[in-house]
């Protein structure tokens, strides 16, 4: 929105033309979702505290967890609105990739915010169903997979690529759209999973939103893409923006989601920004390089269903409770034990991850 102001300003005064590059359009899309996420936190902690919209706390978890019963949450709303509004403001709306994600983002707040709506308002402990939840996770996938698809200009922006590897690529064909769809709402569900501790995936989320930004960048250039031999993506690194709106609206809800936690983001923030990220994944065809930097949610998913399949088949749990962070909190690791390993290992995978870049 504003990119167009200043292109018109440009015209006039050369400064404005600052605008046009990318790196210091992200770094402005940071700063901006900082700021806003600074000013109107509070008014929305207060807000849903007068609505007493508070976190309900399963008695046969943790015993520290009793303690968080009332916390305000659905925070994850303010994430919502932060990102979306940083990324309309400084992305160019020329760019369908800025489109797809913004409405990824916030098609999948929607479920999320039913699901909380009907848990916290109408305290309905269920939600959305599970098959309900899943049927509009999948109908919304499939539209993500379906735009990109039918809109894709060069076959490298559908087909599958493999890290460390020169020159190789797999052609998918109409088989994008299902691996488009399971990435997308299954990172959708793996982020909703780990978001359990204070500022436990919000903070991995950051940081694999960041590196995507990065592939994002370097896929969008020519001469990048060309030296570091991955396919070159028009219009992609347009997404850099969008992912520094995502950083500085994750920094800023940490600020208030941090080890005591304020607000929790609920469902309506983690189906959201899981969604986002896979989508980004797909958009910058780096999708098993996002799993690897998602290793924390990849776990945190495999655990649970370690242990449903477990206890189906044999009676027996693998672990003390799933998701994974749970298990070491009952083996006794103190709560901010946990969630700052888990950011260390988060930051491995992500070095991992953006060293596939270089390694080919």
């Amino acid at each position: 929105m504003l990119l167009f102001l200043t292109e018109y300003l440009t015209r006039y005064y050369s400064v404005f033309n600052v605008f046009s590059y990318l790196t210091f359009r992200a770094i402005l899309g940071v700063l901006t979702a900082l700021l806003f996420s600074f000013i109107t936190g509070p008014s929305v902690i207060r807000r849903l505290t007068s609505y007493q919209i508070g976190q309900s706390v399963r008695n046969d978890g943790p015993q520290s967890h009793l303690s968080k019963a009332g916390t305000p949450t659905m925070g994850g709303a303010m994430i919502l609105v932060t990102i979306i509004v940083t990324t309309l403001l400084w992305s160019d709306l020329r760019n369908r990739y800025v489109w797809i994600l913004v409405g990824v983002t916030f098609a999948f707040g929607l479920i999320g915010f039913a699901d909380d709506y009907k848990k916290l308002v109408l305290h309905n402990s269920r939600g959305l169903s599970p098959g309900s939840k899943y049927f509009w996770q999948s109908l919304l996938g499939l539209a993500v997979a379906i735009a990109l698809y039918l809109s894709h200009r060069s076959s490298s922006e559908i087909d599958y690529i493999l890290p460390l590897l020169k020159h190789v690529s797999v052609s998918l064909g109409g088989f994008f759209i299902l691996i488009t769809c399971f990435v997308v709402v299954g990172m959708s569900n793996a982020v909703n999973l780990t978001d359990g501790l204070d500022g436990l995936a919000i903070m991995p989320a950051v940081m694999v939103g960041g590196a995507l930004g990065v592939f994002g960048y370097a896929s969008g250039n020519f001469v990048f893409a060309h030296y570091l031999t991955i396919p070159y993506l028009p219009g992609a690194g347009e997404v850099v923006v969008f992912c520094g709106a995502l950083v500085g609206a994750g920094l800023g809800f940490l600020w208030f989601n941090a080890y005591p936690a304020q607000v929790f983001m609920g469902d309506v923030g983690a189906l959201a920004l899981g969604a986002a990220l896979g989508t980004l994944g797909v958009i910058v065809r780096q999708e098993i390089v996002l799993f690897i930097m998602g290793g924390v949610f990849v776990m945190e998913t495999v655990s649970v269903i370690l242990q449903v399949t477990s206890f189906k088949f044999t009676g027996r749990r693998i672990f003390r409770m799933a998701p994974l962070h749970h298990h070491f909190e009952l083996k006794g690791w103190p709560e901010p034990r946990v969630i700052v390993r888990f950011w260390i290992v988060t930051v491995i995978l992500v070095l991992i991850g953006l060293s596939t870049l270089k390694v080919r």
